[in-house]
């Protein structure tokens, strides 16, 4: 199905396989020992030219639990690149090693010139303010299997709506699936890009709102999306500064909420989440993460023929 391909944007993959990802991830979590061998004698290669800790060990942890090994880089300047090599270098000669690459880069479009210049897949683990596809993965996932479905729901995006990857690559798939509708809350230097909202949200007919109050529609949601404001994505300090408080959830905010809502959050959290909303039975993202592995444990598999 999937073997042999490169995962630059979640659009590259079709709503069946989304789905097929989800239910393989979820017959791995429910018999890790049947598939702990399934990649034994291959191997990841992770190269993260920008901090990580969900992304990177996960994907690790995904790959050694499938029986594989691992090799890579968590800093640029452990690698050639800090001496002048180009991306593509790298790419072709990470590729003469490995099976598979891993890559997180700031710079945009990065994912996609490494995957022409690759041999083996690539999977793109976020590059700057565009995608993060196995990210959305880990939410469709978590979505899947705590609401039962990703149909018919109020998804509200809060916080940096405007660099935030995770929501771009969410909202755009989210999308495509039948009857969601769309609250996006933000300050508004922070707003959802116009491209997502004239690109796959018209394309779809997606009915979506935008406020810049968290309470106002705190009550009509299904799943809340929290997002922090991302420090490296800002030039100016100041405004950092000023927009980095913009939204608290706390629990006093929850007490309108559905008691059936799941709040996600692709982490790390700054302050965007109280420390007592990790109590709420309805605070997902840990278990999100964990999510996280299992969805690129089945990704991994599939893309190198495994499963």
């Amino acid at each position: 199905m999937l073997k042999g391909r490169h995962l630059v944007d979640p659009q590259d993959l079709q709503l069946n396989e989304l789905d097929q990802l989800c239910t393989l991830a979820d017959r791995i979590q429910k018999n890790q020992s049947q598939y702990r061998d399934l990649c034994r004698g291959q191997v990841l290669a992770t190269l993260f030219f920008e901090p990580s800790t969900r992304t990177r060990l996960s994907f690790e942890a995904a790959m050694l639990r499938l029986g594989g090994s691992c090799l890579g880089f968590a800093e640029p300047s452990s690698s050639s690149v800090a001496k002048g090599e180009s991306l593509a270098d790298t790419i072709r000669t990470v590729a003469a090693y490995a099976d598979m690459i891993v890559m997180r880069n700031p710079k945009e479009g990065a994912a996609l010139l490494a995957s022409r210049y690759s041999t083996v897949p690539v999977v793109n683990a976020g590059d700057g303010g565009h995608h993060h596809p196995t990210q959305t993965l880990t939410d469709l996932l978590t979505i899947r299997q705590l609401r039962g479905s990703t149909e018919g729901l109020t998804i509200g995006f809060c916080g940096d709506l405007r660099f935030g990857r995770t929501v771009h690559s969410l909202a755009e798939t989210l999308a495509r699936y039948k009857n969601n509708t769309m609250v996006f809350i933000s300050p508004p230097e922070l707003k959802i890009p116009d491209y997502i909202k004239t690109g796959a949200l018209a394309k779809n007919n997606i009915q979506y709102r935008e406020t810049d109050r968290l309470e106002a529609v705190m009550g009509d949601l299904d799943v809340l999306y929290m997002t922090r404001v991302q420090r490296e994505r800002f030039f100016n300090e100041e405004d950092y500064v000023r927009l980095k408080d913009f939204y608290i959830l706390d629990n006093e905010k929850l007490k309108i909420a559905k008691k059936n809502l799941i709040i996600l959050h692709p982490l790390p959290r700054v302050n965007e989440i109280a420390v007592e909303v990790d109590a709420d039975p309805r605070a997902a993202y840990f278990a999100q993460a964990k999510y996280g592995m299992y969805i690129r444990m089945a990704l991994i598999a599939s893309l190198l023929g495994a499963a």
